[in-house]
C-alpha cells in the first residue's frame, strides 16, 4: 500500500506548481481554477506524508488546505 503513497510525490509537485502559477492571474476564474489545483495538491502531499510518517508535513497541508479554502470563499465574493 505504501507504494501507492509513494506514487503521489510527483505528481504533487507538479500540481502545485502548475496552481502557484496560476495564481498569479488576474482573472478570478483561474485564481478559482488555482485554489482547486492547490486542494488537490494538499491532498496528495497529506496521502504521501501519511505513507511516509512524514506528521510535520500533514500538519502543514492541513493548514493549506484551510488557507485555500478560505481563498476561494474570499475570490468568489469579489
Amino acid at each position: 500500500m505504501e507504494e501507492i503513497f509513494t506514487l503521489l510525490e510527483w505528481p504533487a509537485m507538479a500540481i502545485s506548481l502548475a496552481a502557484a502559477w496560476w495564481m498569479g492571474s488576474k482573472k478570478p476564474g483561474k485564481r478559482i481554477v488555482a485554489f482547486w489545483m492547490l486542494i488537490a495538491g494538499n491532498l496528495m502531499w497529506i496521502a504521501w506524508g501519511w505513507g511516509e510518517a512524514a506528521y510535520a508535513l500533514i500538519a502543514l497541508n492541513a493548514g493549506l488546505l484551510a488557507l485555500n479554502v478560505r481563498g476561494i470563499r474570499k475570490n468568489e465574493d469579489a
